[in-house]
């Protein structure tokens, strides 16, 4: 097992848990290996730090697996990883019909998430050396969680920076990719094959949960609605009417069948509109609404673009706050890795002072306890979700 010795610099964060070594850390390597090998992780002065797999390709050219010297990274070690993932969902979700099962380094497992939809499993495999285990990770999961059907979403670009290519489709089973599943006891079709990421964003799955006391009798606009999972919520939680607004019409199309699955069509009216637009607009005409509700995909995926991104949430939240009738309700999220929970509720303040609205927090929070954040790696923590009283 060849050993990658790391420069005499500030290695606090890889000490402290962070499982990521960069490249611009390495000193050397000494012996032999080959893409996607297990390597000893060593400081300078050669003492051990822990075991990973490396990949010189990716600016991450070493993801850490174990920090025990004697554990071998084999098939009993991705056993033990996988049924602690399980038995950690087992005991914090109340759901388990649907949920994260792996969290990548979340769960001690870089770079490999599963997500499961009912008997589904879909999984990711986004670097050479946890790809290098998918056949075994595919078998102890057929083991572990006796799913009937496991599909590959390896169409990523990130894959490319690892020398792999984009991939789908069926690794366990052959099945319809567009099944049926529960989240909080609503129904929901999932598109394995063609949908966003995974099929479907099970990070919210507690935030939508949590809007049921804010829609109740309410008239409600959800922006960006991509599928209709917030909306859903909303129509399930007793909302008088919801607006149901994306831009892009295959999402408007599974939207309409999430509605029309739950019989709540009666209450809901789809627009498809960007929803930058329709929000100037509906200030324009002083429409107003008892609950607004944004969820917007990424608007930053690198630290060169955070200022942009910034005024992109400030712009869609003053926009929203403007048409939330006294005593409403803003509920506002980020899914932007790069923001800090800190700079979006500023932004947040900043616009409710330019819309000359007074704002009172109900609830700060964050991802679903299927995606567990690793206070070392603050990557693990990204989704943003405020609650928020507007007067």
């Amino acid at each position: 097992m060849a050993d990658v010795i790391l420069r005499n610099m500030n290695i606090k964060r890889i000490l402290d848990g962070h499982p990521w070594v960069y490249r611009t850390e390495i000193d050397r390597i000494e012996g032999d290996y080959i893409p996607g090998d297990i390597v000893n992780v060593l400081t300078h002065k050669k003492e051990f730090i822990g075991k990973g797999y490396i990949n010189l390709k990716s600016m991450i050219s070493v993801r850490i697996l174990t920090r025990d010297p004697e554990e071998e990274i084999g098939e009993e070690f991705f056993r033990r990883r996988i049924k602690r993932a399980w038995e950690y969902r087992k005991k914090v979700m109340e759901d388990l019909n649907s949920c994260r099962v792996v969290f990548g380094e979340g769960d001690f497992l870089p770079a490999l998430i599963v997500d499961k939809f009912g008997d589904y499993l879909v999984i990711q495999t986004l670097s050479l050396g946890i790809d290098k285990y998918k056949e075994t990770i595919v078998k102890l999961l057929v083991e572990i969680l006796n799913p009937k059907g496991i599909f590959e979403r390896n169409d990523v670009n990130v894959r490319e920076i690892e020398g792999l290519p984009q991939q789908k489709g069926f690794l366990y089973g052959k099945f319809d990719p567009v099944q049926q599943f529960k989240e909080n006891g609503i129904k929901f079709w999932v598109d394995m094959e063609n949908g966003q990421k995974t099929g479907y964003f099970l990070d919210q799955k507690e935030n939508r949960r949590a809007i049921q006391n804010y829609v109740k009798g309410a008239e409600v606009l959800d922006c960006f609605s991509h599928t209709g999972s917030f909306a859903v919520h909303a129509l399930h939680y007793g909302a008088k009417r919801v607006e149901i607004v994306d831009i892009s019409e295959e999402a408007l199309e599974m939207a309409k069948k999430n509605v029309e699955l739950n019989g709540y069509q009666q209450r809901a009216e789809f627009i498809r509109e960007n929803a930058f637009d329709l929000l100037r607009r509906y200030d324009r005409e002083k429409k107003k609404f008892d609950t607004v509700i944004l969820d917007p995909p990424a608007f930053t995926k690198s630290k060169e673009t955070v200022k942009d991104a910034l005024r992109g949430y400030k712009e869609i939240n003053l926009r929203a706050l403007k048409i939330i009738r006294e005593g409403g309700f803003l509920i506002t999220c980020s899914c932007s890795q790069h923001i800090r929970p800190d700079m979006f509720l500023n932004t947040v303040k900043e616009a409710a002072s330019d819309a000359k609205r007074t704002i009172r927090l109900v609830e700060q929070r964050t991802q679903a306890k299927d995606h567990p954040i690793l206070l070392a790696s603050e990557e693990t923590q990204y989704l943003k979700c405020l609650i928020l009283q507007v007067f």
